[in-house]
């Protein structure tokens, strides 16, 4: 029987049972990709990292219950929290690399505050999707289309808080997830993330969705540093900064458990 060590950390929280949880997995070698995709589907969490150190670094993916996905940033925060805190990572900056991404970077800065160093999405307006206004039951000002997700603006925080979604409707939209969002009371944004489709209902906080939100309410509050606020059930706060195409997202993690798979 094989152990493989397992750890589950809340990302960007500050205490336990906040935030968003992800499991990560440092292994010598990669494992099957069911295999991976069947320990994701055990841990139930909205996403389970495994990363490799190679020759030229760490390279990471990403696992839903149900898929293997593109980007995470949850996760990827997690990850480079367990391998500051339990492997003994020497620097400050760590960087991953993802087929599906390029080149990711999680910086560890003052008071343990992390940050993650993403690409910055495209964005493209389109027309209102009838389709998502009737499982999400209320009309948005602005539906956009980035590479993985629907955005869709609201005029006021209180909706973002009201919406309940049809979601047997809702996973029937083709796209990653659904993110709405609406300038915020005390932050300069909030938002709620939805993806069925991929086997999470809500996601408790979205590291991956602020690189197609940083980029649109930069341009629509004319400013490069933004906080945010994803307002699920657990919340979640974030620091954004638009740099160009790159989109930095900070947050900090702490940890919830650490044990062993029997494989």
């Amino acid at each position: 029987m094989k152990m493989l060590k397992i750890y589950q950390v809340d990302a960007f929280a500050d205490r336990v049972f906040t935030g968003n949880p992800a499991a990560v997995c440092v292994l010598d070698q990669w494992l099957p990709e069911e295999t991976m995709q069947s320990i994701a589907m055990e841990n139930n969490l909205a996403e389970t990292a495994f990363t490799v150190l190679e020759s030229e670094g760490y390279h990471i993916r990403w696992f839903t219950p149900e898929v293997e996905v593109a980007l995470c940033g949850h996760a990827t925060l997690a990850t480079a929290f367990v391998l500051f805190n339990y492997y003994d990572f020497p620097g400050t900056v760590i960087t991953f690399s993802s087929e599906r991404s390029g080149l990711l970077s999680v910086e560890k800065g003052k008071d343990d505050l992390l940050t993650l160093d993403f690409p910055v999405d495209t964005l493209k307006e389109i027309a209102p999707v009838a389709q998502l206004n009737e499982a999400l039951g209320i009309v948005p000002e602005k539906t956009l289309k980035g590479k993985t997700d629907y955005l869709l603006i609201y005029a006021e925080e209180q909706q973002i808080r009201d919406i309940e979604p049809n979601f047997s409707l809702l996973n029937k939209v083709d796209a990653r997830g659904v993110i709405v969002s609406a300038p915020g009371k005390e932050v300069d944004f909030v938002s709620r993330f939805f993806a069925p489709q991929s086997g999470v209902s809500e996601d408790p906080v979205t590291g991956s969705a602020h690189t197609t939100l940083t980029p649109y309410w930069s341009a629509v509050l004319n400013k490069n540093i933004l906080s945010a606020r994803q307002l699920s059930k657990r919340g979640g706060n974030l620091s954004c900064e638009l740099r160009g195409s790159r989109v930095r997202i900070s947050g900090h993690a702490v940890p919830y458990f650490e044990g062993q798979i029997h494989l």
